[in-house]
């Protein structure tokens, strides 16, 4: 694992950092829940007032320059494209700068290939992130990120060539990205040098149609429980709060939400983390078995950071599923699964300039062909079916808009707020099975369709 500082040349980068692709800044890295955070999560990334930190125009330029097309083979195969597609894929691209010390799988240029290795940017480097908040591309010297695919708790830092240990590194607080559920149309940045003033950035754009907001406003933290996971995220992520669970790995997005800490209607900041209970398997079929994981004595209970534990989960339990990513430009490797203690809220806090830079057999069908027809040719009885309990949650009001959003309505599935009862066997003449009521799920979350683009000179 490879260091990598702010304002710190690479010794084999894509393109000549001295062009002014890109410009870092000097932040001190901010602590993170749990370490996996999602793309969309607010307060994630930070921007500035000052001009652009990435200047993706010129970047576009030398790639698609014919005199450097074996260099655009190799980048756009780094990050599984054509090099037909660098222009739209570098269109759908956001500038940001990082709040935390990230781990990404970077890419040199040597002889003509993309060599790929694990790196830990330090927190205040620029970066392209793509339309689901992962980081994409290295300003200042145009190389390919992908995703981190390893441990997190099992990382080995080097620190040479340059890029010496920063004060403020710590091992426990590094973060990885996994990519948010839904393409974004916005995404709700911090002010590096005012946190307390938060950016709204379409995705596509360089910083020309930011809108500003106050981070010190309070949120309130909406109904959660009887919807999915993905559901939930966000939902909390329109109203500028992150989301926070006690696993190894973020649940599945049909996981069933079983509660919040704190409840609904609690106020917090911007970018305090809500912490999720999940029941796999019962609200958005991610699963055939249950398995409820509440969250722990680490949960978020008030705006800083103060932890008390959650009511546990009443859900039979399980093993867990893995969480299903959905895929963007580039594809998504498979999630990491790292065990770091829980780190506090990723909202802002003070400035961030630092001093110095078992499964159960199913049940037997109902014995509906036990008694023969009569030979006069008349009906046999009808015979009697089990009852289900399954049901689908009415729609409800839509949420306000969001900060961070997606650009397409959220898949429509059932939510139910029980278990449904097992079918059981019975005879022709068994009277049929009472049926089980479901509760009702939260209200889906209308989203706007379309995202702004890119507006270039």
């Amino acid at each position: 694992m490879q260091a990598v500082a702010a304002g710190t040349a690479s010794l084999a980068p894509f393109f000549d950092e001295s062009s002014g692709l890109g410009r870092d800044a000097a932040v001190r890295s901010r602590p993170a829940r749990g370490g996996l955070q999602q793309g969309d999560t607010p307060g994630l990334y930070g921007g500035t007032e000052e001009a652009a930190v990435c200047d993706v125009e010129r970047l576009k330029r030398y790639l698609t320059d014919p005199r450097n097309d074996r260099k655009a083979r190799a980048w756009a195969e780094a990050l599984d494209l054509s090099t037909a597609g660098i222009p739209a894929y570098l269109d759908r691209l956001t500038p940001v700068l990082l709040r935390h010390d990230t781990l990404v799988r970077n890419h040199d240029y040597k002889k003509g290939k993309a060599v790929p290795f694990n790196a830990l940017l330090q927190a205040g480097i620029a970066i392209l992130v793509d339309e689901q908040g992962l980081p994409a591309v290295k300003c200042s010297c145009g190389n390919p990120l992908r995703p981190f695919e390893g441990d997190k708790s099992r990382i080995s830092v080097t620190f040479d060539d340059g890029n010496e240990k920063w004060k403020g590194y710590d091992r426990s607080e590094v973060v990885v990205v996994r990519p948010a559920s839904r393409k974004l149309e916005r995404i709700a940045l911090v002010d590096v040098e005012d946190p307390g003033r938060g950016v709204e950035r379409p995705v596509g754009t360089s910083g020309e149609e930011d809108s500003a907001f106050d981070t010190r406003r309070r949120r309130a933290v909406p109904q959660l429980t009887g919807t999915t996971f993905g559901e939930a995220s966000r939902r909390l992520a329109g109203r500028g709060l992150a989301v926070a669970h006690e696993g190894q790995d973020l649940p599945p997005d049909g996981a069933r939400v079983t509660g919040s800490d704190p409840a609904a209607g609690a106020e917090l900041r911007f970018g305090a983390y809500v912490t999720l209970s999940v029941v796999e398997g019962a609200g958005g079929g991610a699963s055939s078995g249950e398995g409820s994981t509440p969250p722990g004595p680490g949960s978020s209970r008030a705006t800083d950071d103060s932890r008390s534990p959650s009511a546990p989960s009443t859900a039979p339990s399980s093993a867990s599923a893995p969480r299903s990513s959905p895929s963007s430009p580039p594809s998504s490797p498979s999630s990491a699964r790292p065990s770091s203690p829980p780190a506090s809220s990723s909202g802002p806090a003070g400035s961030e300039r630092p001093a110095s830079p078992g499964p159960t057999s199913p049940p037997p069908p109902p014995d509906n062909g036990s008694t023969p027809p009569p030979k006069d040719g008349s009906a046999p009885p009808p015979s009697s079916d089990p009852g289900s309990g399954t049901g689908s949650p009415p729609s409800g009001p839509a949420e306000p808009p969001p900060g961070t959003t997606a650009s397409s309505p959220p898949p429509a599935g059932p939510g139910t707020g029980g278990t449904p009862p097992q079918a059981t066997g019975t005879s022709a003449s068994s009277p049929p099975a009472a049926t089980t009521a479901p509760a009702t799920g939260a209200p889906a979350e209308s989203t706007p369709a379309v995202g702004p683009r890119r507006t270039r000179e």
